[in-house]
């Protein structure tokens, strides 16, 4: 039905040997016919979940296991089979919906999409349509310098569940069907058009896969295609407020491909429209070819009412997630906690402390800390700046790490210091008259003298520097 309105990407194959286009030569391409015009781009991207068994069925997915050595009567489509979900796909879902500022839907349901391949066994996916799961999110990021730099902040549209479909493998002898994949869960995030250029989609693809990977919801593994970009990339001339026609891309199986696809599907559109024949621009499905650099058509794009949404009668036909309120909280407080946590680690770095050191303290003193005194990281006293400044003087042999555990709060110090100074004042006066390397004997004096408590009681860790420099130890001017 197809193949007399599509021409295929078999068809297209027909043609002179390919050369591959060096990517320097497709940048000045692009930039050549893509003065005048803005491009329009948006990504669907399906992420596989790593839970133990199918989404309504209870057989496993193992990655690379051999054909239909996985499957069951429901993946295999058999009358009487009735699907029953997988309450782990709700759960991860509502982690990623969380994790990307999205509003959740508390009640959902399940619709079938319609469409025939040889790979769907029962001739419809099961999937959300009206109602997903999670709406109206965004995701923030920073294009690397190297990329022109600047912060971006992209929406998200939608995200759903739904099952995967089976596979095909092509050999000489035709074509077979795989039904391992068949009904492993997936969760698709529908981004808004919100991206110009190719290394925009490329960065966020990768942000995508961070979190997902952060959450422990999926490997994030494009090579397994446990992570799927689909991009829909149109053109219009700079000023006009309407979109053009998009053109969906296939077969994108790493974040440079989906940079060099959108750059050259950018640039073909734009040949076309200064040639005249945009109108030769029509709504379909393509695929990148890696060793030609270019896209060609795979099939017509179908419409909402080809795939004609019908309420799924045999699987949970709707699903309250007020019952589930109490995990939400607590999904909600554990991606904070660890949200924040890492934000506080990534802050203690950018201040220069060491990797291996910073992440010692912050797992192991300031989280036991923590979980004694019942606080947030939010709520102690040291910064991740003083943090950074105290595994430097850790680090520089400056103090101990004994030290560091034990200090107390400014006053505190100061009495101490007026009491080692008292009691060693042949020392204060080789000191002063330049012996400096008596600061670690002062700062030795101090901590037999101390009875310190933990640094993280400190209102200032910026009094605790008149141990660890000279020129701060002001009793000595």
């Amino acid at each position: 039905m197809k193949s007399s309105q599509t021409r295929t990407a078999t068809q297209e194959k027909q043609q002179p040997p390919k050369v591959r286009v060096p990517q320097h030569a497709l940048k000045k391409t692009v930039n050549k016919f893509t003065r005048d015009y803005e491009a329009i781009i948006g990504i669907e991207t399906h992420v596989q979940l790593s839970t133990l068994t199918k989404a309504f069925y209870c057989c496993p997915y193992n990655y690379g296991s051999q054909p239909n050595t996985g499957i069951c009567a429901i993946c295999m489509g058999l009358p009487g089979a009735l699907p029953v979900l997988n309450s782990k796909v709700i759960e991860f879902a509502v982690k990623l919906g969380l994790a990307l500022n999205c509003k959740l839907s508390l009640n959902s349901k399940f619709d079938r999409k319609q469409y025939f391949y040889p790979d769907l066994p029962k001739g419809y996916q099961i999937s959300q349509f009206d109602i997903p799961i999670a709406t109206g999110g965004y995701i923030d990021l920073d294009i690397p310098l190297e990329f022109g730099g600047g912060h971006r902040k992209f929406g998200i549209t939608r995200v759903h569940m739904e099952e995967d479909a089976g596979k095909l493998l092509h050999s000489g002898n035709g074509a077979q069907v795989d039904l391992n994949r068949a009904g492993v869960p997936l969760l698709e995030i529908v981004s808004e058009p919100d991206m110009r250029t190719g290394i925009e989609a490329a960065e966020y693809a990768a942000e995508l896969q961070r979190v997902v990977r952060y959450l422990g919801i999926s490997n994030g593994n494009m090579q397994e295609g446990s992570l799927r970009c689909d991009v829909n990339v149109s053109i219009r001339p700079i000023g006009q407020p309407e979109f053009g026609r998009k053109v969906e891309i296939k077969k994108l199986n790493s974040f440079s491909s989906i940079n060099r696809a959108i750059d050259f599907e950018i640039s073909r559109q734009a040949q076309l429209h200064s040639q005249g024949q945009g109108d030769q621009i029509v709504q379909e499905t393509r695929l990148w070819e890696e060793d030609a650099q270019k896209t060609v058509t795979m099939r017509k794009k179908e419409g909402l009412s080809d795939y004609r949404y019908s309420l799924n009668q045999t699987s949970l036909k709707l699903f309250s997630l007020r019952n589930m309120l109490i995990t939400f909280t607590t999904l909600c407080q554990n991606f904070l906690k660890r949200s924040v946590v890492a934000e506080y680690f990534d802050a203690t770095l950018s201040s220069g402390a060491d990797l291996k050191l910073a992440a010692n303290w912050i797992m192991g003193d300031i989280a036991a800390y923590m979980k004694n005194e019942k606080l947030s990281i939010n709520e102690i006293k040291l910064t991740p700046k003083e943090l950074g400044e105290l595994i430097a003087s850790i680090k520089g042999g400056t103090i101990s790490g004994k030290i560091g555990k034990e200090i107390n709060d400014p006053v505190e110090i100061g009495k101490m210091i007026d009491k080692v100074i008292s009691e060693n004042p042949k020392q204060l006066e080789q000191y002063r008259g330049g012996k400096t390397k008596l600061q670690s004997f002062f700062a030795g004096q101090e901590q037999q003298t101390a009875r310190w408590r933990n640094i993280l009681k400190s209102e200032s860790f910026a009094e605790f520097s008149i141990l660890s420099s000279y020129n701060t130890l002001h009793h000595f001017d």
